[in-house]
């Protein structure tokens, strides 16, 4: 039997031009059923969204899922705040890593992973300043002008 690959929700493109991302952890998220559903029908929305260390618990802020079509009644408010599923060490790791100035804790990717479960991919990061910006994006122009040139050199 094969195993099925991950299927991507939604991707945070701009956490990692923010953020120098040192670790990264799977966490599970706390939904109701027709949140889910929608994360089937269409994509969510986790760009603007972080999150927080409260009591011992790790929450998403700010993430946006749409209602579902049919869900009527049931459909909770879409952006709520949602409990993110993670070993007690993990969150006792991550709340150390966060108190520190600088540090924030951001969700990189949700998707579902090969037991059909919605996943979040969150990383511990520190903020990038202006220059560490310019650096990486000089450092990405130089590696595409050298592959450009290896593969002008090759035909």
């Amino acid at each position: 039997m094969a195993r099925r690959e991950k299927k991507t929700i939604s991707r945070n493109r701009n956490a990692r031009r923010e953020y120098q991302i040192e670790d990264t952890y799977e966490a599970g998220i706390e939904l109701t059923g027709t949140e889910v559903r929608s994360l089937r029908e269409r994509s969510c929305q986790i760009k603007d969204s972080f999150c927080v260390v409260r009591r011992g618990e790790v929450f998403l802020v700010g993430c946006h899922i749409h209602p579902y079509s049919h869900g009527n009644v049931w459909n909770v408010d879409p952006d709520r705040r949602r409990r993110l599923l993670l070993h007690r060490r993990q969150i006792d790791g991550i709340d150390r890593r966060i108190r520190e100035k600088g540090y924030a804790l951001v969700p990189l990717e949700m998707y579902f992973d090969e037991h059909n479960r919605v996943k979040l991919c969150v990383g511990v990061g520190r903020g990038k300043k202006l220059y560490d910006k310019r650096a990486d994006l000089a450092k990405r122009q130089q590696n595409r002008d050298i592959e450009r040139a290896l593969k002008e050199r090759s035909r």
